[in-house]
């Protein structure tokens, strides 16, 4: 430490900009603000408005000009960063493509990701985030509590190794081989200034330079993306530039493609969750660095207001999302229903396509056959079909409708061979009533009584075997115990149909009078049209020309081996008449009426127990599971949530219900994750088309902050 003065020292500043260092004598009492007026030059032009100071030992912004260096705790033997506030992301889209963009590094993730979905053209950017990118190897162990490594700090004296803030995922570094594309390295001059950015393994999609801070920029004179059909350039233009994020390429290169994490088990499945950023902290503050990579991802399943008219990009993107989470096995698909994902994938391929060839001018027919007219005319059916004649959730309260049928019943037991039992079942108020006939529902007392609210519903359903099955989990009466499992099987796919919809609306406590449940019902049956195999297969396509890779998952085409191409042609001849958002819709849409659907799994440890167990968090509600086999243990609702926090000192989560109080530790993420994903759920249903033109940040950040 060398005094100065009686009041001053000397403290360095590295200016990283010039690759210099500057010695300032300074007070302890000055001000920030005034410390970066003076690093700057008069004599040099730059523009020095969008810099700021870095602290690397503490990772922390010292963006507050206004305190003194004694109010933030900077001492004689600090070494202060002079640094730019937005740097330079790659940044991967759902659909695999990367995007060099322009992002402010000093505030919380949460903004950061706002602002990019704004110049995305993504609405509804709260559904997003960002997650470092995983590697297999990520999936073999429990990273919750893994050791930390330590980081070098550029210094110009030498590296300076130190132990950095503590942060959701700081276990999880970012691989050389996510730092500027494939290579792993940057052309750099020998001062350190980059010259350009290396070409990403997958083509990145560029932007005209010149843009404002916290847009993308172009990454190479050249940058043009490649499908089957064209080569596209989005370089010309912003809406060429936003169009091409509405149309994504057919495949990633191999190089992309090997790189994608597929887990095997549910233990694997609940580990791909330590990558999420912390929102309420900065990107700097997690150890990203200029030129590193992110992955941003929709993380909350939760999709409000899913119009065509206006969400084209978001649709797209969505699409790609689910698309490689069936293709990676991230969810469990029947035959049936990855042949018709693969179908729908098909014609959407199909369609992309016919748009190039007529975006280039060689096909000039199509466009002069429809009008403007005719397409939202098209738009606004397809939004009354997905989301029902009103989009509200009102009830017709002028008469309680019902629903009864002969079904058969399974309460499953171990070490039992009992099989289904028929009954007559009559559904009212939320509750199942089951009668030994139809007369005795007339003029008796019920066997057996079930209500619904609140229950787990899961879809068994098997085409080519006329399996039309209902699984229910359903909560104990009072709230105490574990879930009470029951199945329900149907004789036809129309009683599947009412029944499977009745369900999943009780079980977010909504009776038959509610709006939405026609809706549901036609949802439903024309999801099961879909996954039946159609004989009158696109006799104009040769089989040999569909590579099955692209369409199935590894575990399917092993199964249907030399049948795979034969198979997804016949399943297209289902979707040949949709249109290329409707089948997004449509593929969207299957997506999410999967079982499972939604979950997001981490591997925990309930207090006093020392076996680990599987913690689901869905939008509505959080379920303690199997680690092995994933049955539902307990569910938790929200709607029953008192408070939840977290002790930072014992890294635990508490969460407070009416009845009980839960407390456990996670193994698989830091409990900052769990904590997030429960806030921002609950932050999801707080929105409405009232107000979704404003987003609340500040109640985002104290539902997920974890600091109330």
């Amino acid at each position: 430490m060398i005094h100065v003065g009686e009041n001053t020292w000397n403290l360095r500043f590295f200016i990283t900009d010039l690759q210099v260092e500057k010695h300032l004598r300074v007070r302890g009492d000055q001000h920030i603000g005034g410390i970066m007026l003076q690093l700057v030059d008069p004599e040099n032009p730059k523009d020095w408005s969008d810099h700021a100071l870095w602290w690397p030992e503490k990772n922390m912004w010292l963006t507050r000009t206004r305190s003194t260096l004694d109010q933030v705790g900077v001492q004689a033997d600090a070494l202060l960063h002079f640094t730019p506030m937005h740097k330079i992301l790659r940044v991967q889209l759902p659909d695999l493509r990367y995007l060099d963009c322009r992002v402010d590094f000093s505030i919380k993730t949460f903004t950061a990701v706002v602002n990019l979905c704004k110049d995305l053209d993504i609405r509804h950017p709260e559904e997003l985030s960002f997650c470092k990118p995983l590697e297999q190897e990520h999936l073999k162990k429990n990273y919750g509590k893994y050791p930390q490594k330590k980081v070098a700090i550029p210094d110009p004296n030498g590296p300076c190794y130190l132990q950095p803030a503590a942060d959701t995922n700081s276990f999880i570094p970012i691989n050389s081989a996510y730092k500027g594309g494939s290579s792993g390295s940057l052309d750099r001059t020998q001062n350190g200034n980059l010259l350009c950015a290396p070409v990403s393994p997958y083509n990145t999609t560029p932007r005209k330079g010149g843009t404002a801070p916290g847009t993308p920029v172009m990454s190479s004179p050249t940058g043009t993306w490649k499908n089957a059909s064209s080569n596209y350039d989005s370089s010309s233009s912003l809406g060429d530039y936003q169009e091409n994020l509405a149309a994504s390429p057919r495949c990633p290169s191999p190089d992309v493609r090997s790189r994608l994490v597929r887990p095997k088990t549910l233990v694997e499945k609940a580990r791909m969750n330590v990558g999420w950023l912390d929102s309420s902290l900065s990107i700097m503050e997690q150890g990203i660095r200029e030129y590193d990579t992110l992955c941003l991802r929709f993380k909350y399943y939760t999709f409000f207001d899913l119009n065509p008219k206006y969400d084209l990009v978001r649709i797209n993107q969505l699409y790609e999302q689910a698309k490689w989470s069936i293709l990676n096995e991230e969810l469990d698909c029947s035959e049936e229903q990855s042949l018709m994902f693969a179908a729908l994938q098909f014609q959407i391929n199909q369609l992309n396509e016919f748009q190039s060839y007529q975006d280039s001018g060689l096909d000039s027919t199509f466009a002069e056959n429809g009008t403007d007219d005719d397409i939202d005319s098209a738009l606004n059916e397809l939004q009354i079909t997905l989301e029902g004649p009103n989009s509200s959730h009102d009830c017709n309260i002028t008469q309680i409708p019902e629903l009864s049928d002969y079904l058969r019943f399974l309460k499953p037991r171990k070490f039992t061979m009992k099989g289904y039992k028929r009954y007559f079942f009559a559904y009212r108020d939320l509750h199942l009533h089951l009668y030994k006939t139809a007369e005795d529902s007339r003029r008796g007392a019920p066997v057996i009584t079930i209500n619904l609210r609140g229950c787990e519903v899961t879809p068994d359903v098997n085409l080519s075997q006329q399996k039309f099955a209902i699984r229910l989990e359903v909560p104990p009466e009072g709230g105490n115990g574990p879930n009470t499992e029951v199945w329900i099987r149907c004789e036809t796919e129309d009683q599947y149909a009412k029944w499977m919809a009745a369900c999943r609306l009780a079980a977010k406590g909504r009776s038959l009078a509610d709006s939405t449940y026609d809706a549901e019902v036609s949802n439903i049956r024309t999801l099961l049209n879909l996954q039946k195999p159609n004989q009158k297969a696109a006799v104009n396509v040769d089989p040999r020309s569909i590579d099955s890779q692209d369409y199935l998952s590894p575990k399917m085409l092993r199964k249907l081996s030399g049948k795979a191409a034969i198979k997804i042609l016949e399943a297209h001849a289902n979707v040949t008449k949709l249109t290329l958002i409707e089948a997004k819709m449509k593929y969207i849409q299957a997506w999410q009426s999967l079982p499972n659907f939604g979950v997001s799994l981490f591997v925990i440890k309930f207090d006093g127990h020392k076996k680990e167990e599987l913690l689901g968090v869905a939008h509505n509600r959080i379920m303690r599971m199997d680690l092995n086999t994933g049955d539902h243990i307990k569910t938790w609702r929200y709607n029953t949530m008192k408070a939840w926090n977290v002790n930072w000192g014992i890294k635990c989560m508490m969460i407070q219900f009416h009845d009980e109080n839960v407390v456990f530790s996670c193994l698989s993420a830091d409990c900052k994750v769990v904590h997030e994903f429960i806030g921002g759920y609950i932050f999801m249903t707080m929105r409405s088309k009232e107000n979704n033109q404003t987003l609340n940040e500040e109640m985002f950040h104290k539902l997920t902050g974890g600091w109330i």
